[in-house]
């Protein structure tokens, strides 16, 4: 992905990680546009960042996902990135009754949201040059967060998710790639702005950017920050970083 040609579509990025990546990206010089449900956010955008497009797009919508696509394709023609970066992190309790409700939003928007975004995009990006779908998972695919099952369960889903199909479309000429986020100070959960344990936002975006264009073969997007998550297992410390990062959670239910 040449950061300085590319023209990308980021839905999810009206705030935290989406929109600072959005915003960093501009500034290298591609061509962005931000989608979001909230068409509020999405004005104050483009009001404050002259040069950025804006969409409005509910993953958890397939109507709303197609007629994005045709609203994005229509402005911008020589789209070749999509990253799927919408998702949402809610706490559940399953010893209680009252779960289901969320684990059922959260598998729709994090895991159904990807998958029918490159449902509407890869048709178009199989013909593009450079074509890049870029996923975003987390370090909870990797270690779990007792607070957070589902979401856990739908990023790790994600991550094999991007390894299966990066089989099918590198070979067509559609790169796969895939970001994962350790805990980063941004709204996704009440509290998480001010945790000391998590990445300050702007680090975390700054050193994105830095490894896209640093690592342009890369296959996953890890910041030294997540990397005791990625490879806790195979490192031989699971149980000891399963126990760490459930030690600092403020979320424990």
């Amino acid at each position: 992905m040449d950061l300085t040609t590319s023209t990308v579509f980021i839905p999810g990025a009206t705030s935290g990680i989406g929109l600072a990546l959005a915003l960093r990206l501009r500034a290298r010089g591609a061509t962005v546009v931000v989608g979001g449900r909230r068409t509020a956010l999405l004005d104050e955008i483009a009001a404050a960042h002259p040069g950025v497009d804006t969409v409005r797009i509910d993953t958890a919508d397939p109507d709303s996902i197609d007629a994005a696509r045709r609203e994005v394709l229509d402005r911008h023609p020589d789209l070749d990135v999509v990253v799927a970066m919408a998702g949402i992190m809610q706490a559940e309790d399953w010893t209680s009754d009252d779960f289901l409700a969320t684990a059922e939003r959260t598998v729709t928007t994090n895991l159904l949201g990807p998958i029918r975004l490159a449902a509407a995009f890869l048709p178009h990006l199989r013909g593009r040059a450079g074509a890049a779908f870029v996923t975003v998972s987390s370090g909870l695919a990797h270690v779990p967060l007792a607070a957070t099952p589902t979401y856990n369960a739908t990023k790790a889903a994600v991550h094999r998710l991007s390894e299966g199909i990066r089989l099918q479309l590198e070979p067509a000429g559609v790169r796969v790639l895939e970001i994962v986020p350790p805990a980063v100070r941004t709204g996704l959960m009440p509290g998480q702005e001010d945790n000391p344990v998590a990445m300050p936002l702007d680090a975390f975006a700054d050193e994105v950017v830095d490894l896209l264009v640093s690592q342009p073969d890369a296959r996953e997007i890890l910041v030294e920050g997540v990397k005791f998550l990625r490879f806790a297992e195979t490192s031989g410390a699971y149980d000891a970083t399963v126990a760490r990062l459930n030690a600092t959670d403020r979320h424990a239910v």
